[in-house]
């Protein structure tokens, strides 16, 4: 902590001469000028060096450390008040944030469903709503929509620009056309026959 203050008050320091020597001059400093001699103190060696010890003091990790459970606590109460529900509810109607927010949690949403699908309570409950007769309705519903049909055509395209796909399409085609040709060659077998015996 006293490594901190001493930072704090080198940096203070600092400040208070540059601005000290720009009003003997007659005029006040700007932001810009300011924020560049700043920046610029902090870019040096020593500025380098003051800021990794006051970040390896055990004073001020454990403040840090305090911090972040503060700063999680006051999220969580933010998130689940009612003035946080409507934030999150006019956020997520803006389509490129929640575009972005669906893509960063994508994996973690994953992970969770993957385990949920193997707890068998929850499996339970999906096959309760899997046998309501409201959910087998609008699912017969959906499969009769224009838009369902327009997607599982696109699906059918895709199947069949697949290499994969058209091997194994034209094994199952030479395999029906080498049955059929038995068959055929059977039956004119037997016609023969028949002829013969007449």
């Amino acid at each position: 902590m006293k490594r901190l203050y001493k930072l704090l008050l080198i940096i203070s320091l600092l400040f208070m001469t540059s601005c000290a020597a720009v009003e003997d001059q007659g005029s006040q400093p700007d932001y810009e000028s300011t924020k560049k001699m700043m920046v610029d103190m902090l870019k040096t060696d020593e500025g380098k060096k003051s800021i990794q010890e006051v970040l390896s003091d055990e004073e001020v990790k454990q403040e840090i450390v305090l911090e972040q459970a503060l700063v999680k606590e006051t999220i969580q109460q933010v998130l689940t008040s009612e003035k946080g529900k409507e934030f999150w509810q006019e956020l997520m109607q803006d389509p490129e944030f929640a575009k972005a927010f669906a893509e960063s949690l994508q994996t973690e949403v994953e992970k969770i469903l993957k385990n949920l699908m193997k707890d068998p309570e929850y499996q339970g409950m999906m096959m309760d709503i899997l046998q309501d007769p409201e959910m087998e309705q609008a699912a017969l519903d959906l499969m009769k929509s224009k838009e369902y049909r327009q997607q599982v055509m696109n699906i059918m395209a895709d199947a069949f620009e697949s290499p994969y796909f058209k091997a194994q399409v034209n094994e199952i085609l030479g395999k029906v056309a080498s049955e059929q040709m038995k068959k055929e060659a059977a039956k004119e077998g037997e016609d023969q026959e028949d002829e013969k015996q007449e």
